[in-house]
């Protein structure tokens, strides 16, 4: 996550809607039996360019996807947002997920899988192209998107960093 052009954001001043992405149950054999408890991965977003997941465990779902939801307002990133589309294609890759995402026009709507789709809902894109090669594991997946989104850049960043007037960045 140490990349240059990844804006942290804080959670306070933002109200978000949580999409729970996965959830399962963990078995701990132990000598007095089996011991169940619950991880749940969840993703957050204002549907406005900020998108975060989180982990939670706990014996009870509704207490994992609480703690999942407190998680995921501690890992908040900027995403930019152009027409409700992304600014260019772009592949995520973590551990043995791997995914492409490409700009669509608009009315195209979300074409993405099942993880995918609930980060895609939580930035505010409308209209994506993506795919998801390799591992089908969720918290891969999400984290592989959530990697995908952080490398994207606008053209404002783009010229920011050359120091140069935005419309060189087009022209140039």
């Amino acid at each position: 996550m140490a990349n240059a052009n990844v804006k942290r954001v804080k959670s306070s001043e933002i109200d978000f809607k949580d999409r729970l992405v996965s959830i399962q149950r963990v078995t701990k054999v132990t000598k007095g039996g089996r011991t169940f408890s619950f991880s749940a991965i969840v993703v957050v977003g204002n549907e406005n360019g900020v998108v975060g997941y989180g982990l939670g465990k706990a014996k009870e779902v509704t207490s994992a996807i609480a703690k999942g939801i407190d998680d995921a307002k501690k890992n908040l990133i900027k995403v930019p947002v152009l027409n409700g589309t992304v600014p260019h294609e772009q592949t995520g890759k973590y551990s043995g997920a791997e995914v492409f995402i490409k700009p669509a026009s608009p009315g195209t709507g979300v074409i993405a899988g099942g993880a995918m789709r609930a980060v895609f809902d939580s930035v505010g894109i409308k209209d994506i192209l993506a795919k998801s090669k390799g591992s089908s594991n969720p918290h891969s997946v999400v984290k592989a998107t959530i990697n995908a989104l952080m490398l994207m850049r606008d053209a404002h960043t783009i010229a920011q960093l050359r120091g140069v007037d935005l419309n060189t960045v087009f022209n140039g």
